[in-house]
């Protein structure tokens, strides 16, 4: 059961995905219209969640579920991430890989970087320790509000940063 996602309560249960590149108009068009249907029909043992989805600097997803009346089963997890997979297939883009550090750049834009290669950035200096960064590990609403954009310094990349 589909919700607009300004509606959710803060207490709902989110999820993160960054793809490895922005997607175009079309695309996030696409991408919008199989993530509302999903949402539509997301459910726990046959009973629909109230559910929402978000697409930000078109490349992040944010699925949302309101476990308050429901749970959110191993299950009802497992059919979102088969979801996903078909949207990387379809549109060939990495999402479920969680290797990725994210980073506002100046222009407000989203890098999206391996963890692998993340210290060579700070070495760089495009990487800084007050540039903001998005926390993956985020896990309600209210925590995508409050800690999802931080400063690298105050991040797991601090261990890069002088103090």
């Amino acid at each position: 059961m589909y919700k607009p996602f300004d509606q959710m309560p803060a207490h709902s249960r989110i999820w993160t995905y960054t793809s490895n590149r922005k997607l175009n108009a079309s695309e996030v068009e696409i991408l919008s219209s199989k993530l509302s249907a999903f949402c539509e029909q997301w459910n726990t043992h046959g009973a629909l969640m109230p559910t929402s989805y978000e697409i930000v600097f078109d490349q992040v997803i944010i699925l949302a579920v309101d476990e308050s009346q429901l749970g959110a089963s191993g299950c009802s997890i497992d059919s979102s991430v088969r979801v996903l997979r078909d949207i990387e297939n379809e549109m060939d883009i990495d999402l479920l890989n969680q290797g990725k550090v994210s980073f506002i750049k100046s222009e407000g834009d989203l890098e999206v970087n391996s963890i692998l290669g993340i210290k060579s950035k700070v070495t760089e200096g495009i990487l800084q320790a007050e540039t903001i960064v998005l926390n993956p590990v985020v896990q309600s609403k209210s925590d995508l509000e409050k800690n999802w954009k931080i400063k690298a310094k105050e991040s797991w990349l601090g261990k890069f940063f002088e103090n």
